[in-house]
């Protein structure tokens, strides 16, 4: 992704083959490294979990949370645009994002609670444990991220993400498609295999990580590489989040 030896390709669309190839190369004091771009994650991530903590606690409360979601939802968008056409951008946007994100995250997150006590906090810490098992593994060399690895998962992203877009436009037709948001088996399996693609995303962000800092990007993308690591985790969560779902479904 931000090599040209080896080119390399990212399921996560924020992070595409050319990102921090067209950045050019910094200084040594100036440029990207793997430590920063932890800091970086670490500032965002935390911003994502105080205001979705925050909208949590006025759902459960009995305000109405449904403008703050709409905020979250139309300014998070704004934010990821803006990242991602500006990248010299990223550091003052990406904590907006993930503080954004966060209205998104803690109105949904209510409304699963509600429906399904203690099963936020299983998808936090499912989500928590895939990310550093998956971050051992690929430091441990168990999971490579060869070619056809990004390829593949870069292919099953977008196919997710084109389904997703498609169930969307039939909505606004009356349409829904059947099976893949139900509780039955093809619904459980199809949401196992988006978790296990939204979670070898992180490898591939791993890897591209690590590549921008050996190349020498040039620091602002450190908060450009942690914008990447947030939109895969929050879909991570929501994914383990909808599969749990399911899954009570189903017992109940």
């Amino acid at each position: 992704m931000w090599y040209h030896v080896p080119m390399m390709r990212s399921g996560n669309p924020t992070l595409s083959a050319d990102v921090f190839t067209s950045q050019g190369i910094a200084s040594r004091e100036e440029a990207m490294t793997i430590d920063g771009t932890v800091q970086k994650t670490a500032a965002t991530l935390a911003a994502t979990l105080a205001t979705a903590a925050w909208t949590w606690s006025r759902a459960f409360a009995g305000e109405p949370v449904q403008g703050l979601m709409l905020l979250g939802l139309l300014g998070g968008l704004v934010a990821a645009l803006v990242t991602i056409f500006k990248k010299t951008a990223a550091p003052y946007t990406t904590l907006a994002y993930g503080a954004l994100e966060g209205l998104v995250l803690g109105a949904i997150s209510a409304t699963y609670e509600a429906r399904y006590p203690g099963i936020v906090l299983n998808a936090v810490g499912l989500t928590f444990g895939t990310l550093f098992a998956l971050l051992a593994a690929y430091r441990s060399g168990l999971i490579p991220a060869t070619q056809n690895l990004r390829l593949g998962i870069a292919a099953a992203t977008g196919g997710i993400c084109l389904l997703y877009l498609a169930e969307l436009v039939l909505s606004f037709f009356g349409v829904r498609l059947p099976y893949i948001h139900e509780s039955g088996p093809i619904g459980i399996a199809f949401s196992l295999v988006v978790v296990g693609i939204a979670a070898f995303n992180l490898v591939l962000d791993f890897d591209f990580i690590e590549a921008g800092a050996a190349r020498g990007a040039p620091k602002y993308m450190e908060w450009y590489g942690a914008f990447g690591l947030i939109v895969t985790l929050v879909w991570l969560y929501l994914e383990i989040l909808r599969l749990l779902a399911k899954a009570r479904s189903r017992r109940n």
